[in-house]
């Protein structure tokens, strides 16, 4: 369903760094990079699966919650650390909350936007996780 990651992070008294590379710390091609932010407090974003799509999720700023249900389990992710995130499967349920004010959610994935890959109904989501 997910993997926590952890990323090299280099500090010093002028602050920290941390890089991702492609096919080291993210395990697989970079295809878009966007950036969710400015999310109300009680606000939540998500709410949907994608078919065949890969993503890592890491807060940069800030911190907020990410819900994962493969359709057997469910599990709350916090995200809070720029050099910590997490690598998210296909056909995975995902709904992002509780951000904190100034939060920046930093999604990498494996594929352009495709709306056809997203599913986006939650019982359409279970259909489909029977198949």
């Amino acid at each position: 369903m997910y993997k926590n990651v952890s990323f090299k992070e280099i500090t010093d008294q002028r602050g920290s760094l941390v890089a991702l590379e492609q096919g080291i710390e993210i395990p697989f091609d970079m295809k878009r990079v966007y950036f969710i932010y400015g999310v109300g407090g009680d606000d939540r974003r998500g709410f949907h699966a994608h078919r065949n799509l890969k993503q890592l999720m890491v807060c940069v700023s800030g911190n907020c919650k990410v819900l994962l249900d493969d359709g057997g389990e469910k599990v709350v992710v916090s995200l809070n650390s720029p050099s910590k995130g997490i690598t998210v499967n296909s056909m995975v349920w995902r709904e992002m909350y509780d951000f904190s004010e100034g939060c920046v959610l930093m999604v990498v994935a494996d594929d352009i936007y495709r709306e056809c890959d997203y599913i986006r109904d939650y019982e359409l989501f279970q259909e489909e996780l029977k198949k």
